[in-house]
């Protein structure tokens, strides 16, 4: 049996900076369950390609410990 993937889209505040994306990506890469993480600085963007499994508070928490914040988009 396998699980679907899913993509959810958030907006991240505070982000200015490659580094910033950095943080993101490697707080939320790092949550069971995400397969892929693309971040922008630049448009506060963050889509989270997960097994199907992860809750948005999962993600959320992810930012919130990467020193953001994180809305579902």
């Amino acid at each position: 049996m396998s699980i679907a993937s899913a993509t959810t889209d958030f907006l991240v505040t505070g982000m200015t900076c490659g580094h910033c994306e950095m943080s993101v990506r490697e707080e939320v890469g790092a949550v069971p369950g995400v397969a892929n993480v693309e971040v922008s600085a630049q448009t506060g963007k963050l889509r989270v390609e997960t097994d199907g499994t992860v809750d948005d508070a999962a993600i959320a928490a992810a930012v919130t410990e990467a020193g953001y914040s994180a809305t579902r988009a």
